[in-house]
């Protein structure tokens, strides 16, 4: 693991250590104690947004083609850092390496390509005369100031994710990582400074969710909140943000569906599910949580999906066979083993994993791959979120039936439907509530393509140029060509005199 000896927050282009309390990060994957940091408090949140504050003019004021290289710097060197980057994320998570490698970091080498090319894009409606003796133009500005929390399941992926729409626009920023996992979001600010991008632009406070991060919500220099985390939370952060009337983003729970019809391709159906399944190890918003399977082939997909999970290799997260390496703590382990025994409990049947592994991986966070049948639409694990490795399959009969369930939730953020049916793939598309549904496949996400919530999983977007919509005020200005006087319209008020 990379040792950040000169502390664990980034504010205005350096290192230092802050001023909270102390803490021992713990290697999920064997239980030992790993680094020490000492945390960020208020009074760090008020110098990481007075840094940012500072740098605002400047950077508003660069030309977007500015701003388009400085991103383009970063991209090339987050892609200079990537054994790092990969390195200390798995360090950090306990994810398996090559999920790090072949996804998080590339993924946010993507990112910070793509918003390159988008800080020149930001889009208005054409100048034009759309009122009597006027032109009217619009202006896409930024809007000051951004506070933004990032989780600890995609500490990496998500740091850009909060951070490059945001400068890309012409903002500065103020991140606020889990404490849990600070480690790639200090090397992506000490990768922007290295691209030239000025101090204060992007800051990173590290420090607890009470502490650190209700400080910089309630920050009345911060304009705007961008949080991603659980719904409850996301609940008091906007509760928070409401005293100061900020501008709120809220990436929040998921409870995916994954939906199979009875015509679909069993084998692409349950590769598909594992995968969506175990993906960060479950510890995704949108991995497939609640499989529907149309009752003619639900033996059979259930039966593959355990052959599968009873294949995957669960291992030391730095070993490149490894597919599914540890959760991020024993506490969150022992929460997803306590959703998975209380439905065995009730009769719940488990028809692979369901349980830690022992042997040299007793000591650390893990937990198989788990398929729980027999259990009702109103069940706990149906309905709340477990965020762990685990996949729970009830079948279906009418396809009016299996779209009513999958819908039978308080999230919304993605979905899935396997058939090889166009009528049923156009139907699944527009009845799912997500903001998110694939067809035929499960969690692949683009740069270039939105990312966000309806309903208990939020509102806003995260990457594609839909982004700016957070991030930048519209402004209207209308220039009159009329030289008169007194205008027409004016008459309605008061006549001329």
């Amino acid at each position: 693991m990379h040792q950040f000896s000169e502390g664990h927050l980034f504010i205005d282009g350096r290192y230092r250590t802050g001023r909270g309390a102390e803490a021992r990060r713990i290697d999920p994957a064997t239980g030992e104690p790993a680094e020490t940091l000492r945390y960020g408090d208020a009074r760090d949140v008020d110098d990481a947004v007075a840094a940012a504050a500072r740098a605002f003019a400047g950077w508003s004021r660069r030309t977007p083609g500015e701003r388009a290289e400085a991103l383009h710097r970063l991209a090339a060197e987050l892609d200079a850092r990537a054994a790092l980057l990969a390195g200390v994320e798995t360090a950090q998570t306990g994810k398996s390496i090559r999920m790090s490698a072949e996804f998080d970091v590339p993924g946010t080498v993507d990112n910070a390509a793509f918003f390159a090319g988008a800080a020149r894009q930001l889009q208005g409606l054409a100048a034009g005369e759309y009122g009597a003796g006027g032109t009217s133009m619009i202006r896409r500005e930024a809007i000051g100031v951004i506070g933004s929390i990032a989780p600890w399941n995609y500490p990496l992926q998500m740091a850009g994710w909060k951070i490059l729409p945001a400068v890309a626009a012409g903002n500065t920023i103020v991140l606020k990582p889990s404490e849990l996992t600070p480690g790639t979001s200090l090397l992506f600010a000490e990768a922007a400074a290295a691209a030239g991008i000025p101090d204060g632009v992007i800051n990173i406070v590290t420090g607890t969710g009470p502490e650190a991060g209700e400080a910089l919500v309630t920050h009345p220099d911060v304009v705007m909140t961008s949080f991603t985390g659980s719904t409850g939370v996301g609940r008091r952060v906007m509760a928070l943000a409401a005293r100061t009337a900020k501008r709120v983003h809220l990436e929040l729970g998921g409870k995916a569906p994954f939906l199979v019809f009875d015509d679909a391709d069993v084998e692409a159906a349950a590769h598909g599910a594992v995968a969506g399944a175990i993906i960060n190890g479950g510890q995704d918003c949108t991995a497939a949580t609640r499989a529907y399977i149309q009752a003619p082939l639900f033996d059979a997909f259930t039966a593959r999906v355990a052959e599968l999970m009873d294949a995957v290799r669960v291992g030391d997260p730095a070993d490149p066979d490894t597919d599914l390496g540890s959760l991020i703590s024993h506490a969150h382990r022992d929460k997803v083993a306590g959703f998975v025994d209380r439905a065995r409990t009730a009769g719940a049947k488990v028809l692979a994993g369901g349980e830690a592994p022992g042997g040299s991986l007793a000591g650390g966070a893990f937990y198989r791959p788990t398929l729980v049948t027999g259990v009702p639409q109103d069940a706990e694990i149906v309905q709340q979120e477990v965020f762990g490795p685990v996949l729970t399959a009830l079948p279906f009969g009418s396809d009016d039936e299996g779209l009513a369930l999958a819908n039978d939730t308080a999230y919304g953020l993605a979905a899935s439907a396997w058939t090889r049916s166009l009528d049923r793939s156009l139907r699944a598309a527009a009845e799912i509530e997500a903001g998110c549904v694939w067809i035929n496949d499960h969690i692949p996400i683009v740069s270039e393509m939105p990312h966000g919530g309806y309903k208990a999983s939020g509102f806003g977007k995260d990457m594609s140029a839909y982004s700016f919509e957070e991030y930048t005020n519209v402004k209207h200005v209308m220039m009159s060509r009329d030289p008169a006087a007194h205008k027409d319209w004016q008459d309605t008020v008061f006549r001329r005199r």
